[in-house]
């Protein structure tokens, strides 16, 4: 077991005076077997009534909720110890059904998985023609060594940038680049499983390294898989690896731009354009 602190700093300046709407803040991680919370503090600046709950997909969320009065900047800053306990990340056995590729999930798994088997974006043939290798492979590959190739190969065609504008880019918008942000290649990562008929869908979290200990870093994204008898596996492309206990994830969803950190609104000036400032410190307390 380790323990590891996060610390995520989000700050708006508005340059001017505004009112603030709801916020829905998406900064908690998952706790489960492998990932225990051992505390927590989120202070905002402004002060903010707090409502907390857990939405369709399990993940927990609050809604900040501010007086009606003028404010010139906001701040959230959230710090959260957790234990992470997941030591062996291939420690699995895929169930014989699922166990080699091409595989047909079973009618009830199929149904509880229709909305991770779905592509969320359009047609491109430039996805059709990416996977074009991936549908001529021998019947006796394990699925697992399919899924890993492609994390692997998306990871070496595609160049990693840091990309601050927001949401997603669509996925063969990023093959046309050659490169996209971690977002972007988990986006294309989830798109292309689905695709070949493997329910994929997005996480948004953190991912621990010696580059986030000093700050200056920011959340992280990948995809999750499922494999019967293994359950939801983790593949983040933009580190061409399977996901381990160097990885915090916070919330999932089937739609890659469903969960940004912090989402809300305010009122002000027509032509105001608001600063957005954000910091996330990611260090490593102890190790058992």
């Amino acid at each position: 077991m380790k323990r590891i602190e996060i610390r995520h700093t989000t700050h708006y300046g508005f340059g001017s005076t505004v009112r603030l709407g709801p916020h829905t803040l998406l900064l908690r991680p998952r706790e489960g077997h492998d990932l225990h919370i051992a505390a927590s503090a989120l202070e905002i600046a402004p002060n903010a009534v707090l409502t907390w709950r857990r939405d369709l997909y399990d993940n927990v969320l609050a809604v900040a909720a501010f007086a009606d009065e003028p404010v010139t900047e906001l701040t959230i800053e959230s710090r959260v110890q957790v234990e992470l306990y997941e030591t062996m990340p291939l420690n699995f056995v895929v169930e014989d059904h699922a166990l080699h590729y091409p595989f047909d999930y079973r009618p009830e798994e199929r149904t509880a998985l229709r909305p991770y088997l779905e592509p969320v974006y359009g047609e491109d043939r430039r996805l059709v023609d990416w996977l074009a290798p991936y549908r001529q492979t021998p019947a006796d590959t394990e699925t697992f060594a399919v899924l890993d190739r492609i994390n692997r190969q998306v990871h070496a065609d595609l160049a990693y940038e840091v990309r601050e504008e927001p949401g997603v880019l669509p996925p063969g918008e990023t093959l046309r680049l050659g490169k996209g942000s971690c977002r972007d290649l988990a986006a294309l990562f989830l798109e292309l499983c689905r695709r070949l008929g493997i329910a994929a869908r997005f996480v948004s979290g953190y991912v621990h390294g010696p580059a986030t200990e000093a700050g200056g870093a920011s959340s992280h994204a990948w995809a999750e898989v499922y494999l019967p008898g293994a359950g939801w596996k983790g593949f983040d492309p933009t580190n061409a690896a399977v996901v381990g206990p160097d990885h915090i994830p916070v919330v999932v969803h089937r739609h890659p731009e469903a969960v940004p950190p912090v989402a809300g609104t305010f009122t002000g000036p027509q032509d105001l354009l608001p600063t957005l400032t954000v910091d996330v410190q990611i260090h490593q307390i102890s190790q058992a």
